[in-house]
């Protein structure tokens, strides 16, 4: 199956990353402790809470800092308690927009969130008003050049339900959230290292956007991953690099 290009987008939003490592260690930690607190602290029995610490490692926190965000977040030490809000609107053209929120003082939040969608070009929507546009998946996306066959033989042998081969050259496993571990051990094992592993929500359908418009949805996506509180930022849009 073919798709559209995302490498440019994703390595646009790895290099946004990687010039912002504090702010990644603060969404970690969140996601660390609010996946500690609903599912416990055993990664044995806790697949989100093994993924946020994968998560962890990757951006080189200290184990200690780890465990004591754990201890934190299932009681052993006092934490502050973080609350996942997720808010619905629209970018440029129309495009749909799901802002994932961890927050401790929600009234602050949505303020913020609002005002950046007033300000820069888009709108907020009610809740559902874009979701049934995503659909929750587990999604790795491997580099350009890797072997679209032996990506295909191994991800669906355990259990993925898609490989779309991207116009850029990369290549997208798609599997259900409960298999995504599978598939990205199984991929990992055949010596097949994804550039993004991640629990995702992914647009059934797409918008392009060009020109000025691809250039102030950017701007706009930006400005929202930037506020404190949130965490993810899904969209829809294909924006013309």
């Amino acid at each position: 199956m073919a798709g559209h290009s995302k490498w440019a987008n994703i390595q646009h939003r790895k290099g946004r990353q990687d010039e912002k490592r504090g702010k990644v260690w603060t969404r970690v930690i969140r996601e660390i402790m609010v996946a500690a607190r609903q599912g416990g602290g055993d990664l044995g029995i806790n697949p989100r809470l093994r993924l946020a610490v994968e998560k962890a490692k990757a951006a080189n926190m200290p184990a200690d800092t780890i465990k004591r965000n754990i201890d934190k977040a299932t009681g052993n030490l006092e934490g502050v308690q973080y609350e996942e809000i997720r808010y619905e609107g629209y970018g440029i053209g129309g495009a749909a927009i799901i802002v994932d929120t961890m927050t401790d003082n929600k009234v602050r939040t949505v303020a913020e969130v609002r005002h950046a969608f007033s300000k820069y070009g888009g709108s907020m929507g009610t809740a559902g008003s874009v979701a049934f546009q995503f659909r929750k998946v587990g999604q790795l996306i491997l580099a350009p050049g890797t072997s679209e066959d032996k990506v295909m033989d191994v991800a669906l042998e355990a259990g993925a339900e898609d490989v779309i081969s991207d116009d850029d050259g990369a290549i997208e496993v798609i599997t259900a959230p409960a298999d995504f571990e599978t598939v990205k051990n199984a991929l990992e094992a055949a010596g097949l290292k994804p550039e993004v592993a991640e629990v995702t929500m992914r647009p059934e359908n797409t918008i392009d956007l060009a020109g000025e418009d691809a250039a102030k949805m950017q701007r706009l996506l930006d400005v929202l991953e930037d506020l404190d509180d949130v965490q993810d930022v899904f969209h829809n849009a294909v924006l013309d690099a």
